[in-house]
């Protein structure tokens, strides 16, 4: 359904080693990097057919979170979910919500985890047991 997912950065140097960290946890290598034709530095992470992106903004608005959105990452294990979360917390995330691990509900067990990246975006690690 989706082709990619991007968001804003405020500091764009930090954001990708705030992303560099996290998303190495999932197995994703080095970001591309790209100047916009409006001479704004991006950089898109590629992984299993999917791409995440950050942006220094081209309307050169601050970068915001949208408030009530949430961009979730599929994990391997539980322990993926932790280290997800443990690994946002050491390079300038927030935890957020309840502390890692499993979730019980209508959709069966889930282990979750959550942060905020520097610049407020939420984020989840996602593991379902199957």
């Amino acid at each position: 359904m989706f082709n990619h997912i991007m968001v804003g950065a405020s500091d764009i140097e930090k954001s990708k080693t705030f992303y560099d960290a996290l998303l190495a946890t999932l197995g994703v290598g080095e970001a591309m990097r790209n100047v916009a034709a409006t001479g704004h530095v991006r950089y898109f992470y590629r992984h299993d057919g999917n791409t995440f992106g950050i942006t220094e903004p081209i309307n050169d608005e601050p970068a915001s979170f949208a408030n009530g959105a949430t961009i979730g990452f599929k994990c391997d294990s539980p322990e993926q979910v932790k280290t997800f979360h443990d690994v946002g917390i050491a390079h300038g995330g927030t935890s957020i919500e309840d502390a890692p691990g499993p979730r019980t509900g209508a959709m069966g067990t889930m282990h979750l985890s959550y942060v905020r990246d520097p610049d407020g975006h939420k984020l989840c690690a996602l593991y379902r047991e199957k």
